[in-house]
């Protein structure tokens, strides 16, 4: 995707902001995808489990959702092969790991309570998220 849509950009982020004042003003509890993720999988409480698992089902289910109210979604193309995929997945669950969240926990939620943890996660991420695409594509020779 190359068009900049600032229309759709502005309504995802303003229900992402929605859904994770909404968590955490009715429940008290950060969204953080990879937090939730963890919780759903591992072992939690049955209450625990039940709104995890509908939070997650939300992510998808709201793309549908956009799918159907425009028409058909936006290609995606993806050039990098599998191997690298699968690399960068793991490099990224081990970086939320070790960073004590992801980029939704840490990014949204974090650094809009001004959590200086989070303020330097998110900036960690950003800059080895520039690092590797530099690395990646002027070093490495890798897709454009």
């Amino acid at each position: 995707m190359t068009e900049f849509t600032p229309g759709s950009a502005l309504a995802g982020g303003a229900l992402i902001g929605a859904a994770s004042g909404w968590l955490l003003l009715a429940d008290g509890r950060i969204a953080g995808v990879s937090g939730i993720l963890g919780g759903a999988l591992g072992p939690a409480a049955a209450g625990e489990r039940r709104w995890r698992v509908a939070f997650l089902l939300g992510l998808p289910a709201g793309f549908l959702l956009h799918a159907w109210v425009a028409g058909a979604p936006a290609p995606v193309q993806i050039e990098s092969p599998l191997l690298v995929l699968v690399a960068a997945g793991l490099l990224v669950g081990f970086g939320t790991r070790l960073g004590s969240g992801c980029t939704s926990g840490h990014g949204i939620c974090g650094v809009a309570r001004a959590s200086p943890r989070s303020l330097a996660a998110t900036a960690t991420f950003l800059a080895s998220g520039f690092a590797t695409v530099f690395a990646w594509r002027h070093l490495l020779g890798g897709g454009s």
